[in-house]
């Protein structure tokens, strides 16, 4: 048996599924499969709209941009629909902390349904330098934070360079 058998159509063939498998009664095993794909297929598709409510998942919702200058970092993260309120920033141990709660709520009473949204958002992100953390500062305008983070004159606290040895060559016995 080949594997192409085992395939129920191929995209030569031009047709959905082969004229031998049209007359065949249908698997059970066959329909089930065919069906979840298409459940799989129907749900995904449709993550876009959701990002917001996965992202405590990890799938990287709010967008953030850093820009590294001479004089520390600029960060900005969309956060649309949100207010300052909704949204909490921490720096700690070298890791930049920005969580938040969107909670969204469309009612139409003359269509008589009402439609709410709910989620927790988290993303950590590890800052490549130090910063002077009583310096930071950040504003939100329009569903878009910014922060700007000074860099740090020292060099971090936790950090030491360690030295790397040359090979010693190796002696040969005779």
């Amino acid at each position: 048996m080949s594997v192409k058998d085992l395939i129920p159509w191929g995209r030569s063939t031009g047709t959905s599924m082969p004229s031998t498998m049209r007359s065949e009664p249908a698997s059970p095993f066959l329909t089930l499969h065919r069906e979840m794909n298409r459940l799989f297929d129907d749900v995904f598709s449709g993550l876009g709209a959701a990002a917001p409510m996965l992202a405590s998942r990890g799938l990287g919702w709010p967008s953030v941009e850093m820009v590294e200058t001479d004089q520390g970092l600029r960060v900005s993260a969309e956060l649309p629909g949100l207010d300052e309120k909704d949204v909490e920033l921490l720096i700690d141990d070298g890791v930049l902390t920005l969580r938040g709660e969107k909670r969204a709520e469309i009612a139409d009473k003359e269509r008589g349904y009402t439609e709410r949204s709910y989620g927790r958002f988290e993303r950590a992100i590890a800052l490549p330098f130090a910063v002077e953390e009583d310096k930071a500062e950040a504003s939100f305008k329009n569903g878009v934070l910014s922060m700007t983070l000074p860099r740090s004159a020292k060099a971090p606290e936790h950090a030491r360079r360690i030295a790397i040895n040359g090979a010693k060559p190796q002696e040969t016995a005779h």
